[in-house]
């Protein structure tokens, strides 16, 4: 992978982490483009790692609530006083909603790293994940806040997540619409999702880095990954603001037809023989 390669990949990975357009089914689309290797331990390894520049914008984003949150949880487990604070409790949901991802990705990593990553696989997710979020758009009340948040939200949308793991689905557009579903308003769902993905990204990237390393040195090599990941960190943080900003005022089907069309393009180009699915 040269650094141009890398500084493409960077810029669509902070585009695409939070936006519910799916950023695996993003990245696998624009590698397969550059020829490489879907397949490939390190090509794997490296889509995962620059996810953690994404993650590190969330951190900086939202540091006075990170820094609330988890001041408020220490306090919690050492005074039990401090456990009818809110902030508590909804750390504590964070952490809980995170265990269905973790245990699903270890489990079938090898499943996930290999057999789903195929183009036609990310086409279909992109389509049907479209009507979920369109009917998540229809149904939900969109009353809730993010402080109305109990254990059984927590625990759903830490379920739907997992679906994320499909290339192509959005782990944004998952845990948004199962916000939607929650009756939770907008920005709620959003920010939530934003929490969730903090544990769930962040192990991911630490568990490619050092279980692959070797894969990375051999195949993309550590230049370019750190070139991504600072790049993807650069643009996910403007992302957020602005993903914020529209939902506050706007559904999130205004992704569907930016998701169908890559779907369908993605499709042409695979029945045309441009690209294969693997």
């Amino acid at each position: 992978m040269n650094l141009l390669q890398a500084l493409i990949l960077g810029i669509v990975e902070g585009l695409t982490e939070f936006l519910p357009v799916s950023s695996t089914g993003h990245l696998t689309i624009v590698e397969k483009l550059f020829g490489l290797s879907i397949d490939d331990a390190g090509v794997t390894a490296f889509t995962a790692i620059i996810q953690v520049g994404a993650i590190a914008a969330v951190f900086v984003y939202f540091q006075s609530d990170i820094a609330r949150l988890a001041i408020a949880w220490f306090r919690g487990l050492f005074h039990r006083s401090a456990r009818v604070d809110p902030d508590y409790r909804f750390a504590w949901y964070i952490i809980v909603g995170s265990i269905p991802i973790g245990i699903v990705g270890f489990v079938g990593k090898d499943f996930i790293a290999g057999s789903l990553r195929n183009l036609w696989i990310v086409v279909a997710a992109l389509i049907l994940w479209s009507i979920v979020m369109l009917v998540a758009e229809s149904v939900g009340r969109h009353m809730r806040t993010e402080k109305e948040m109990t254990l059984k939200d927590a625990l759903l949308i830490g379920i739907v997540q997992c679906i994320a793991l499909i290339p192509g689905v959005s782990r944004s557009g998952a845990t948004i619409s199962a916000g939607l579903f929650s009756s939770f308003n907008r920005v709620a769902a959003t920010r939530i999702s934003f929490f969730l993905s903090i544990p769930a990204l962040t192990a991911a990237g630490a568990y490619e880095a050092t279980t692959q390393a070797s894969a990375i040195s051999a195949s993309v090599g550590w230049l370019p990954t750190i070139v991504a990941t600072v790049v993807s960190f650069l643009v996910a943080y403007v992302a957020i603001a602005w993903l914020l900003r529209l939902v506050a005022r706007h559904s999130i089907a205004v992704f569907i037809g930016y998701r169908v069309g890559v779907a369908i393009l993605v499709a042409v180009l695979l029945l045309t023989g441009v690209i294969s699915a693997t």
